[in-house]
Order: C-alpha cells, then structure tokens, then sequence
C-alpha cells in the first residue's frame, strides 16, 4: 500500500454500501479481478479498511479496485468518484480518462449539492481547443471486456433519438428542465455503452452520438449561464467527436464554442473559434456551411471587419438556399437563424432599425415549437426596441416574451426577465409600462 492520507475515503465507503458487499467481499471481488488483469493480488478484510480510513491502493490496481466495483454496479466507476487520484503522467487525455472526466461532470451535474460549486468555473478565454488531428484516431476498438453486453446499432439509434427528444424539450420547456434528464442518460446509459464490447463500426457510431448528446449538453449549460460547465461540456464532446473520426461534428461544436465566446463579448475568441471550424468543415454540406458562415459574420461584426462580415453573410445565405429541408434537431441552421445573425451584424455596426426588422423577420420564420428560441428573441427585439425609444413597442414585445417566459425553465430567461423589470422602473408613469409591471409583479411571484 502507498500514498496514505489522513481523511477517510467516504466517497469509496459510499460505493461499497451502493454494492451491499462487506469488506471480505469487496477485496475477494477485487482479488478475482486482478487475476484477469494478471496480477496476483491477496487482499483481506484489513486490506479494504486500510483504503476506507484513507489509504490509496497502489497505482496498478486501482483500475482493478474500479473495475470490480464497476462489475458488482452495473455502470462505470471513475478514479474520483471512488475517491482516488487520476492516474498521473498523462499529458492528453486517452478514451478512458475523457469519458471518466464526462462521467465525473456528468453525475456532479445531476448532484443538487454538488451543481452549485460545478457550475461556478469559469469560462477560459484562453483555453486551448483540441486539434481534430491529434484527437482522431485514439478510440479503442478492440473487444473491450463489458458489464451491459454487446452495443451495437439499436444503442446508437437510442442514443440518438433521445438526443432528438432531449433538444425538444429543450425547445418546448427550457434547459433548466431538459439538461438534467441528458445528463442523467449519459451517466446511466451512455456511460456503460462507451465501454461495453462493440465492433469497431459500433463503437465509432456510439462515440459520435455521444458527441452530439454532450454537445447538446454544454449548449444547454451556456443557455443556462453556466458557461464553464458549458465549455467543459464542448471540450468532452470534442474528444468524443475526435475518437468517433467524426470531423464534421467536431466543426458543429467549434462553432458552438464560437457562439458562446461572442456571447460573452470575446469578439477576436469567437472569431478564432468560427474560422477554425470553417476551415475544418472542407466536407461540409450547405446547411452547415450556412451554419458556420452565419456565425463567422456574427464574430467578424464583433472585432469591426464590416467587409468580411457582409462577405460571411451573403455566404450564409447562398449556402442555405442550396440546402434541404432536413433542420438538424441540434443548433438547427434554418432562415429564422439567418436573420438572427443578420440582426447581430446590423447591431455590432450601429444600424438599430435594420437590426430591429432583421429580428422581426426571424421571429416570423421561427418553427412554433421553438418556446426558447422565442424567449431569447422577443427579449432582445424588446430590449432593442427600448434602445430607440420606442417604450410602447418595447412593451409590446415584452409581453410576448412573457407569454414564452412563464412555460420554460431557463436561466437566460431569468436574465433576460431582471433586464426587462430594471428598464422598465424609471418609466412607471407611463401606462403601457405600468400595465407590464403589474404583470411581471406576478410573473416574478409564481416564478418563486
């Protein structure tokens, strides 16, 4: 045994409750474990009271340890959840170490008491993006030993169909209600797929699904403002993508990463991010270009470049004229997103009313269904409105913003809900101002 240390290991006494075994049996289990790693190990009862009290197994057999605990539960166990250290000298991350790191991420997230301290990192403008090169290629596609039996193509379907119903919901009813229910499926489901037996075929499609589901998650966590949750989230499914050899979805998440950088400010990051994903995407079919252009006029608009924005705009629209009616059910590229991003460039260059029309005309080809893209929409156009001093229209607007606001659970929303009530106090003489502050009063009430 090495590495003693002074606090007692509770998170592995939680798991060796969670596997109804007594101390005897855990290190039975662990022994018969090692044995098929080639080790030969003789562990006792003391040996598994020594690890609770704080001790750390030796380096070798702690995946043993993890994996007999994995075994008995019926899921994967990372290092940190039982309580260990991560293996050290690992300058990348391997498949394993990416998907414990998701799985980590992932569990904490659905932990109410742990969600508040995870979704408190910060976001890292300086950090730096995975390249698609030295990420492909990495997936372990040989047999691998498994707990849930052979994956093949119905888990990938699952997968991604609940992908599908998951961005729905988030659609429908906000993320505060959808991304609990996809984190809870890549810990309970997603998890154990990842290392269960597969061909190499079926492993491949399983990781870039996965990619997509993760994705969707960080895209949820940046709707929540949880923005370093978000980026870790974006980083993990890079990975996935990477190992998956899927290049085409790795560009779809740089390019979310580049829509979370603008929308912090970080014009020049958002730029960097958009580029590298268009430049990536040689293969990529006209709604995805469109997608990618869209957002690299957006980011050029920031940094002042009028020429190349106009230039990525016109792009965009070519792009999507050419496209099918297939809409992607994840950061769908469609003509209501274009003019969105219309309406971002005519802003970051100071032409409110042509921003204010590009955002009416998104709100009209926006799909029915889509309740928070309404939210976000109605509240800028609102919040727009006010900056010319147009206070009756604004209300309007707000109200509509209000209709959507109420059905949905959203943190940008709630944000979005703060602006309205602070721009609208210094006008409560204003009839149409005093109208949508009794409202709000009792939207903010059953909102508690």
């Amino acid at each position: 045994m090495a590495n003693s240390r002074r606090t007692p290991n509770t998170d592995l006494a939680r798991l060796l409750r969670q596997a109804a075994w007594t101390e005897q049996q855990f290190a039975n289990a662990v022994n018969h474990a090692g044995t098929e790693a080639g080790l030969t190990l003789r562990y006792e009862q003391s040996a598994v009271a020594h690890w609770l009290s704080g001790t750390v197994p030796r380096e070798r057999v702690r995946p043993v340890v993890l994996e007999a605990l994995a075994r008995r539960l019926g899921r994967p166990v990372t290092h940190a959840e039982a309580g260990f250290p991560r293996p050290p000298g690992r300058t990348r991350p391997t498949m394993s170490s990416a998907v414990e790191e998701l799985l980590d991420m992932s569990r904490h997230d659905l932990d109410p008491s742990r969600r508040g301290v995870l979704q408190a990192g910060l976001y890292s403008a300086a950090l730096a993006v995975p390249l698609f090169p030295d990420l492909a290629g990495r997936a372990d596609a040989a047999e691998r030993p498994g707990r849930t039996g052979r994956v093949g193509p119905a888990q990938v379907e699952t997968v991604r169909a609940v992908t599908d119903r998951v961005a729905d919901i988030l659609d429908e009813f906000g993320g505060g209600h959808a991304r609990p229910m996809a984190a809870a499926f890549l810990v309970n489901s997603v998890g154990p797929w990842l290392t269960a037996p597969a061909t190499e075929r079926a492993h491949r499609d399983l990781l870039a699904a996965a990619a997509d589901l993760t994705y969707l998650t960080g895209w949820m966590a940046m709707y929540e403002r949880a923005h370093g949750l978000g980026q870790r989230y974006y980083v993990q499914a890079l990975h996935l993508a990477g190992e998956a050899g899927d290049h085409l979805t790795y560009c779809r998440i740089l390019r979310g990463m580049s829509l979370q950088a603008s929308s912090l400010g970080y014009g020049e990051k958002a730029l960097n991010l958009a580029d590298s994903a268009a430049a990536a995407a040689s293969a990529a079919g006209p709604r995805l270009v469109a997608f990618l252009r869209g957002q690299q006029a957006h980011a050029a608009s920031m940094t002042g470049d009028r020429h190349t924005a106009i230039t990525r705009l016109q792009e965009a629209e070519t792009a999507l004229s050419k496209a099918d009616s297939r809409r992607e059910s994840i950061g769908g590229y469609d003509a209501s997103a274009y003019l969105f991003h219309v309406s971002h460039v005519l802003y970051e260059f100071k032409d409110l009313p042509g921003s204010v029309k590009a955002l009416h005309s998104s709100l009209k080809a926006q799909p029915r269904q889509e309740r928070q893209g309404r939210v976000h929409s109605h509240a800028l156009l609102a919040q727009r409105q006010f900056e010319q001093g147009h206070l009756d229209a604004a209300c309007t607007t707000w109200h509509r913003f209000l209709d959507d606001y109420t059905e949905i659970s959203s943190a940008r929303g709630d944000a979005h809900f703060a602006t309205l009530r602070s721009r609208i106090r210094p006008h409560h003489r204003t009839r149409s101002v005093r109208t949508l502050s009794e409202r709000a009063r009792e939207v903010a009430a059953m909102k508690v």
